[in-house]
């Protein structure tokens, strides 16, 4: 019995430390403000989500790894319906893990009218949960914002051909004003 009771408190011990750690490890989530950032971008800028506030909606969308097939594919989409996306008042980035030197490679190459955001150390991607245990490489989940830096929608089922269109949908959808 002793035993018994010594192997339940041990495991109940265990249970509340898990528990306590992940209340600590808090990521982001809709309806709850958008943990903020500041990061280099492609274009040579740096990016602060505070600097947005109460101005326009962000949206930010997380891929793997920039070189890869699907990455490119995202991209590409978002480039290509950037007319539809600039009608609404929201600045709008790509973003990953890949150090900033190889945003601006992969930026050029694609020739892409938007800035690609720099995480190497993922820091970011942590908060925002793209990045977790198991799992190195950014989730390619798209986090649209409001002004008031608030999570509107995290699309966690993005289809990287038609990103960029669908993306120009969910602003209309979610009320985003125009410009």
């Amino acid at each position: 019995m002793k035993k018994l009771l010594a192997t339940l408190s041990a495991a109940l011990c265990c249970l509340s430390l898990t528990v306590a750690f992940a209340a600590d490890d808090k990521v982001a989530a809709e309806n709850e403000k958008a943990p903020d950032f500041k990061l280099k971008a492609s274009d040579g800028k740096e990016y602060k989500l505070k600097d947005f506030a109460g101005k326009q909606a962000v949206v930010i969308a997380w891929f793997p790894k920039a070189f890869t097939g699907g990455c490119r594919a995202e991209c590409l989409s978002f480039r290509d319906s950037g007319d539809e996306i600039r009608k609404y008042d929201v600045a709008y980035f790509t973003a990953s893990c890949d150090d900033l030197e190889t945003q601006k490679k992969w930026a050029k190459e694609l020739e892409l009218d938007y800035p690609v955001l720099s995480d190497p150390d993922s820091k970011v991607a942590k908060a925002y949960g793209v990045v977790h245990e198991g799992r190195e490489r950014p989730e390619r989940w798209t986090f649209v914002i409001d002004k008031d830096g608030v999570i509107k929608q995290i699309d966690k089922k993005v289809n990287t051909k038609s990103h960029g269109e669908d993306i120009a949908k969910t602003l209309e959808k979610l009320g985003v004003a125009k410009k």
